[in-house]
Order: structure tokens, then sequence, then C-alpha cells
């Protein structure tokens, strides 16, 4: 290990748990959860704003925090985070964008037409088309895209005089036309030039392409678009073993929580059925990390579906999926917290009753041998702020367990 006399650190990451009340009652403070109530009860607990007090944050955001990083200083968009994600080597200065393949119709230009469908009827076969875009769209500066989950894609811009301050082409809802890339700055109109070019021969090489012809004999929406959002420039960040000199491995099936973890050089870990949804390889994941923690300093394990569950307003999946990690969740239960620090928290709260990621503060236990430990017996979100650890931010999370492990820098002589 890169970190010397280090002992390995654990951050389970369950994404979107914790919620505000429905009648009283949250997902996570009904769920039968013996295996978490335990690990309430060996450990110190807390509750968390990932980011600051009131500040909702998104699950790109909120992972640097956890991981260190100042997201404020760090963070331009989710678009170079989401494009590390799916693989391609972002560098510093490419501007990079979320993508959506679409279905659109009307006439005229790209721009003249609305979008009926914003993700092409959820299409999964998009290789082909990504090819012939590669081969057939030319432009003043280099282009990267790759495929992403389903209907989704990353582009990466990568040239001199490029900036991200400009707007989305993405509508953001059906109905309505395709909106013109536009500056925010001066610096950027040759940017939004190139964009709504590529926007245009992009949209030309797939109303044209054979597949989108198969697709609607068949009855199925064109995939003849591509809709841009989340526009960002790769920052230049720190890599974590720069930073920390520790050594990080990230588990993940999500595009954007891998590239959280690509974009500051921790290597990512991806077991076979690991899906990031509901259907996921829970187990698969949680023998990953038990092998990763003998490997690595860091490590960090996030799970997908509470967040998907509380976007979909699902109370009862969201408990249900709740309870099957806590039952696979027991495995942790084995590890020595006299030489490791275990952490179980979310990322943000996602609850039911809103459907969106909200700042209302999330849950947070730390098994260690040297925690003060306190009287909490559940952990819920209505029973870890009465825990010793108080309240704290994201950004002190991994602080307090390099503390624990005492391998902390001190401040001052």
């Amino acid at each position: 290990m890169l970190g010397g006399d280090s002992l390995p650190v654990l951050i389970v990451v369950i994404d979107g748990l914790s919620d505000r009340p429905v009648n009283g009652k949250t997902p996570l403070s009904v769920a039968n959860t013996p295996n978490l109530d335990k690990m309430a009860e060996m450990g110190i607990n807390g509750i968390m704003d990932t980011i600051a007090p009131g500040i909702r944050p998104g699950s790109d955001t909120s992972h640097l925090a956890l991981l260190g990083y100042d997201p404020f200083k760090y963070y331009t968009g989710r678009g170079p985070i989401e494009a590390a994600g799916v693989g391609i080597e972002v560098k510093p200065g490419d501007i990079a964008f979320r993508v959506n393949f679409a279905t659109v119709e009307g006439e005229g230009s790209i721009f003249d037409k609305t979008v009926v469908d914003r993700r092409a009827g959820r299409i999964q076969d998009t290789e082909e088309l990504i090819k012939a875009i590669r081969e057939n769209v030319k432009l003043p500066v280099e282009f990267l895209i790759e495929k992403g989950t389903g209907h989704r894609a990353a582009l990466v811009l990568r040239g001199e005089g490029l900036s991200h301050e400009i707007t989305d082409t993405d509508p953001k809802e059906v109905g309505k036309k395709v909106k013109q890339c536009k500056a925010l700055s001066e610096d950027a109109a040759w940017t939004a030039e190139i964009v709504n070019e590529f926007m245009q021969k992009a949209h030309e090489v797939l109303e044209n392409h054979p597949m989108n012809a198969e697709r609607e004999k068949k009855g199925l929406p064109k995939a003849n678009a591509l809709l841009l959002r989340g526009a960002g420039v790769m920052p230049h960040i720190p890599s974590f073993e720069e930073k920390f000199g520790l050594k990080l491995a990230v588990i993940a099936a999500t595009a954007l929580i891998k590239g959280v973890g690509s974009i500051v050089g921790g290597d990512i870990i991806t077991p076979e059925g690991a899906t990031g949804n509901r259907n996921t390889d829970i187990g698969a994941k949680i023998r990953a990390a038990k092998e990763a923690i003998e490997k690595y300093d860091v490590v960090l394990l996030h799970f997908k579906a509470t967040d998907e569950l509380g976007h979909d307003k699902d109370f009862e999946g969201k408990k249900e999926f709740i309870e099957r990690l806590d039952r696979h969740i027991s495995e942790l239960l084995g590890i020595n917290i006299a030489k490791n620090c275990l952490i179980i928290t979310a990322d943000h709260s996602t609850p039911v009753k809103v459907g969106e990621h909200t700042a209302d503060p999330v849950p947070v236990v730390i098994l260690h041998e040297d925690v003060r430990t306190d009287e909490v017996r559940k952990f819920s979100e209505f029973e870890a702020y009465k825990g010793g650890l108080c309240r704290i931010r994201g950004m002190d999370l991994l602080n307090i367990a390099l503390d624990l492990l005492n391998i902390a820098k001190k401040f001052g002589a």
C-alpha cells in the first residue's frame, strides 16, 4: 500500500438512501435492517451534510466531497465526469458533455425540429450509430464520442480556444424544439458555433442511417438526434495519490460514479453482475470490496438502486432494496475493525415524497476500535442525529477516518 503503515478505509455509499417522513416513516426507518443496526451499535453515529447545510448535492459533487475534494473548487459540470466514466481519457482543457440519443420530428434543420422522445425509446444498441458519427462528422476541432448506458453517451471536444461557458441543446422536455447552443461569454462564441455544427451534422448522419430506417419499419422511435447538456471543462485536479499519498479503488457500475473515481486517479472495479440499478449483484460488489481492502488504502463501494427508487417515488421498492442490501452487508460485520475503518453512509437524500435530491442531512456511522461508541442502536434518519459524531460535512469524513487510523498529518506545531 502507498500509505506505508496506513490501514484500509472502506466507505459504503448507499446512493439517495435517506428520506423525508411519509406519515412519520421513511423506507429506512421501517426496513428490517438487523445488520445495519448492529453496525450503528458498534460505531459512532451522526448526520452529514455532504456539501453544506441547505445545498442540494448532485451525485457527482457529493462523491467528490466524500473523497476529500472541495466541489466548489473542482467541479465545472457533469460532462467531464460522465465522459471519464464511459472510458474517455479526459484531459485538462477538454470540453465534455452528457449526451442522449433522442427522436425528433419536423422539417428543416435540427433546430427547427421537435423532440418527441428524449431517450429514443430507451435504445440500447447505439454502437453502429456512434461509429457512423465518428466516421462521417468532420469538425474544426477533434471530438471523441463514446457509448454510455442505454440511450446515453458522452462527447468531448478537444482543441485550442474552447470554452465550457455555453448553453445546453437539450430542451429537457418533449414537445419542445431542439435548442441552439448559445455562448454565455464572448470567449465562448466559437465553441457554440462548433456545437451547433456538430448537432446538425450528427443529425444528418443519424437521420439517414440504415439502422433508423429499420427501427422505423418496426414501429420503434428513430434515434435521429443527439441532445447535449452539462458542458464542463476538465479541471486541473490532483490525483488521490498526490493529495493523500494513498491508493484509491472505486467499486461501481454507474458511469457517473466511475467517472468521479477516474478523474481523481482511482482504480475502477466493476464486478460481473454489477448493473447500477435494483437488479445489481450486491454480493459480488461486497466480495469485491473485501478483496480490494487487501490491496488499496481507501475503497469506495457504491450502490445506486436506492436513489433510483427514490426518484421513482417507490416507498415499498426502496424499503425492499434496503432490506436486501442489509442481508448481504452482514458480510462486512466480519471485517476486523482494529485493522480497518468501515463507514456506512449516503451521498444525499432522495425522498420518495419529492422524487429528487434534497439537502436533508444523511445518516453516517463509523466503525473502528478507537471510536467513542454512543447510544444509537438503529441506523436511521431519526436516530443518527443522537450520535456522538454530531453533524459533519462530507469533506470531513475521510479526514476523520484517517485520524482514527493515526495517519492524519498534524496541523501546526
